[in-house]
């Protein structure tokens, strides 16, 4: 990458034109021209002498273009805190965006963050726990719960703790597909239900239980959705313990195989830079995690 003379102006634009997927966009966010916009972005592109957008519909990073919207954002958040330092009166409530799991947003993320709801804006993007440090790579994010234990460059990373999945279904659809247990040919036939396609949590609970099968399957995308199918006997799936507790102790839900479970060890990592918004943040989460995960 060559060396950039840094300008505020053009790392704002570029970043305006990836967030809002056009020149327009960014002009209206930005309140200045749709030329002024590409002006910016273009002499930002000759500064680092390699082509930072792709002028598509709508317009996106390029493999360069990501680590400069990193670097944009990054520096814009220093500056919006800079500028909050030293004139308080014109300062705008700090952003904070955070890639988070369907399930840690629908359990214990939520409340540590509730907190910091009056003087932090979030801008929270449901990614599942394998995927979540990409956005972390592309500059989307300021920070990530994931299960990438390897940091980000530019990030830091520290072990949250784990949550542990368990097979779980009703009692009426446990009686009916399971009277003796999770065996392979129950695995086979009972419909089984996940978060989406890259949900994998109930087929690598099946590699180890019953190799080869395949049952037919509900997609709910919404953690809380999926735990309500369960709930009404749609099918069966891997729930956390916070979500499945309360229900399996007023026995809504039974566990169908008590000698396996799934642990998913989560990681928070950030961005590599004190912004007092991303600090507290980090420290609400971490809070959290110590008493609603495991710390085994």
């Amino acid at each position: 990458m060559a060396h950039v003379d840094l300008d505020l102006a053009q790392l704002s634009a570029l970043a305006a034109v990836v967030d809002t997927g056009s020149f327009d966009g960014a002009a209206r966010d930005l309140h200045v021209t749709p030329s002024a916009v590409s002006q910016r972005i273009k002499s930002l592109e000759r500064s680092a002498g390699a082509v930072l957008v792709r002028r598509s519909r709508p317009v996106t990073a390029t493999e360069a273009g990501h680590a400069y919207v990193r670097l944009a954002r990054q520096i814009v958040a220093l500056a919006r805190e800079t500028d909050a330092a030293v004139a308080p009166e014109r300062s705008s409530t700090p952003t904070v965006s955070l890639a988070v799991n369907g399930d840690s947003l629908a359990t214990w993320v939520l409340p540590a963050l509730a907190a910091l709801g009056r003087r932090v804006a979030f801008d929270l993007h449901r990614e599942d726990q394998d995927h979540s440090a990409a956005l972390l790579r592309d500059g989307r994010v300021m920070a990530a719960i994931t299960t990438d234990a390897t940091a980000v460059q530019g990030c830091s990373v520290s072990r949250l703790g784990l949550m542990r999945y368990r097979a779980m279904a009703s009692p009426g659809f446990a009686a009916t597909y399971f009277p003796r247990g999770a065996t392979p040919t129950a695995l086979d036939t009972a419909p089984m239900i996940v978060f989406d396609r890259r949900d994998d949590l109930q087929d690598r609970y099946l590699r180890r239980v019953a190799p080869g099968a395949a049952p037919p399957r509900h997609s709910v995308p919404s953690s809380a959705d999926l735990a309500t199918a369960v709930l009404l006997g749609m099918g069966w799936a891997m729930l956390p313990d916070g979500q499945s507790a309360t229900s399996e102790s007023s026995g809504s839900l039974v566990d169908l195989d008590p000698a396996r479970s799934i642990d998913v060890v989560l990681h928070w990592q950030q961005w590599e830079i004190f912004t007092a918004a991303l600090d507290d943040t980090a420290r609400a989460i971490t809070a959290a995690a110590r008493t609603e995960l495991r710390q085994d």
